[in-house]
């Protein structure tokens, strides 16, 4: 049956925490290829970075993409293994289902993990790997 995925969300990229590597960052995605930041980013005290928005040509002018940064020097404090590591570089998908999504991973043995309430109260996000090391997180789309 698959995965009925109904867009992409977002993309997660990895910078190193240490002084100014955030506005080292912001130079590049911000200033010169023009993204805004998003400033509904819930504080993170231990995971500095941003998320910023951009708009497709042509696209839907629903929710905007974006690309999310993540500052950690190896595993972050929000990691509960090195695997299960939501900082970790990766592509996020919203789903029709979040619900099939979990059943049709089952049917696979697709071993994958829940963080709840990391980005808001509500939030659940289901994340696994490719079987090359990709990770993927499942978000399920908006009603």
């Amino acid at each position: 049956m698959g995965i009925k995925v109904v867009g992409l969300m977002h993309t997660g990229v990895r910078i190193t925490a240490e002084d100014g590597d955030n506005e080292k960052a912001l130079s590049i995605w911000q200033d010169m290829l023009g993204l805004t930041i998003d400033s509904s980013r819930p504080d993170f005290p231990d995971i500095p970075g941003a998320w910023l928005n951009f708009a497709q040509n042509g696209a839907d002018q629903g929710e905007p993409q974006q690309i999310h940064i993540f500052g950690a020097n190896g595993t972050s404090p929000r990691a509960r293994t090195k695997r299960e590591d939501p900082t970790r570089p990766h592509v996020a998908l919203a789903v029709e289902s979040l619900d099939d999504a979990k059943r049709e991973l089952e049917s696979r043995d697709i071993d994958y993990w829940i963080y709840s309430g990391l980005v808001g109260a509500a939030s659940e996000q289901v994340f696994f790997e490719d079987g090359f090391g990709n990770m993927i997180e499942l978000q399920e789309a908006p009603a």
